[in-house]
């Protein structure tokens, strides 16, 4: 099972890196058209729609990899008192819960993306970008990641609860005492 939870992170850390790459992409991509547009009175409509096209891919795919590393939004106040069998409880449920909501997503988002594709959906701006449903593919495969980070948040929990003293740290944990 510890095995299982690894490769789950291994694509969860990766897709966090692709998502990295997006965001270096949008700053570089909002400097260049700044330069365009102030410099030389450029302002292209397809590099101006490339750069919301970029914040798909950083929301959605960053999603699982902040959940991975516990940038998420917790409340520690009473979680902290708990025993770590308790705590183990209280992880698995919500992880479950998490892998529920990725799931539905998931499963609505592909008609959502299969739907544009048949309608060869694009731009309706004028020089605007074409294939936009591989701008919604990232709804599905954001939230599949989510699924599975909820998945190996499951598994890590139930290690935890069946020995305590012999848990998988998560990538939190493993920053921390690295820095120490």
């Amino acid at each position: 099972m510890k095995m299982c939870v690894k490769s789950l992170e291994w694509l969860v850390e990766h897709m966090g890196g692709l998502a990295r790459l997006c965001v270096l992409a949008l700053v570089l991509l909002v400097a260049t058209n700044v330069i365009l547009r102030y410099l030389f009175s450029i302002g292209p409509v397809s590099l101006q729609e490339l750069e919301w096209h970029l914040v798909s891919p950083i929301a959605l795919l960053g999603l699982s990899y902040s959940m991975k590393h516990r940038a998420d939004v917790r409340i520690d106040f009473l979680y902290e008192r708990f025993s770590l069998r308790m705590q183990a409880v209280v992880d698995m449920l919500s992880s479950l819960l998490t892998v529920a909501i990725g799931g539905v997503i998931t499963w609505l988002a592909m008609f959502y993306v299969i739907q544009s594709y048949n309608l060869n959906e694009g731009s309706p701006d004028p020089g605007g970008l074409t294939f936009r449903y591989l701008l919604k593919a990232f709804l599905p495969l954001g939230f599949g990641l989510l699924l599975l980070q909820g998945l190996a948040d499951c598994f890590r929990a139930f290690i935890q609860f069946r020995d305590p003293d012999n848990a998988l740290p998560v990538a939190a944990q493993l920053t921390a005492e690295g820095a120490a």
